[in-house]
């Protein structure tokens, strides 16, 4: 086999081999946790994780750039579980409502909407996370009585 065949063999086999490489990783989508205009996730690491840590970062200690992220560490406004969840909720300032959107309402993330059960995870799992500490805790049903 001449030297030239040799080279051409193993570049198609690298070749190959990185797009193999690619397609398996190409198979985990963002859009994988949502269903419908619902996010899909069921613990409230994993809402972090899809959702909040794109702009408070994976360490929850808050950004700066394009607009101000506050850390969701040692913030004092962690101490209220009702603050939380009305954030969640209504939004507030750079922060989009996370709560379902009515059919006709146009906001900038249309089609993620938690349900109450996963903003109760989510606000329960930051509070216990990041090297808070608290130990009172927010119900579903604690969310739901604050949009009824």
């Amino acid at each position: 086999m001449n030297r030239y065949k040799k080279r051409s063999g193993l570049t198609l086999a690298g070749v190959a081999l990185l797009l193999v490489a690619g397609t398996a990783t190409a198979q985990s989508s963002d859009h994988a946790g949502h269903a419908g205009r619902r996010f899909a996730a069921v613990d409230g690491e994993a809402i972090y994780r899809s959702i909040c840590q794109g702009c408070h970062m994976p360490d929850a200690k808050g950004a700066r750039g394009a607009g101000v992220y506050p850390p969701l560490t040692g913030n004092p406004r962690l101490v209220s579980p009702q603050y939380m969840a009305a954030v969640i909720l209504h939004g507030r300032r750079d922060m989009p409502s996370f709560k379902p959107a009515a059919p006709d309402e146009d906001r900038f993330v249309l089609d993620v909407g938690l349900t109450d059960a996963q903003i109760a995870d989510v606000i329960n799992y930051i509070r216990t996370h990041f090297g808070n500490r608290y130990t009172d805790s927010i119900s579903a049903d604690d969310v739901a009585a604050m949009h009824r």
